[in-house]
């Protein structure tokens, strides 16, 4: 089962970014750079979401394949980022 943190990026990159028929089956640790899922414009767009949906500003060391490719390391980012009570 999935917390609202993973829910909500799910559903934005579902929204934005997933065009294809399986979108129940993007694990939460698939990279979306790999599956073509997201391109460099894609991460702009998603910074943009994650900087104004949470409040939180991302330094340019910060936007990282290790924070940004899947919906897990986005999750663990904001975890890391904000305390819990802000993100849920």
């Amino acid at each position: 089962m999935e917390d609202n943190l993973t829910a909500r990026i799910r559903h934005f990159v579902e929204d934005n970014f997933l065009f294809r028929e399986d979108a129940d089956e993007l694990a939460n640790d698939e990279s979306l750079l790999d599956a073509g899922l997201i391109d460099s414009t894609g991460i702009l767009e998603l910074v943009s979401w994650i900087e104004a949906e949470f409040g939180v500003r991302m330094a340019d060391a910060e936007i990282v394949p290790e924070n940004l490719d899947t919906i897990a390391a986005i999750a663990a980012y904001l975890g890391r980022k904000r305390p819990a009570s802000l993100v849920a």
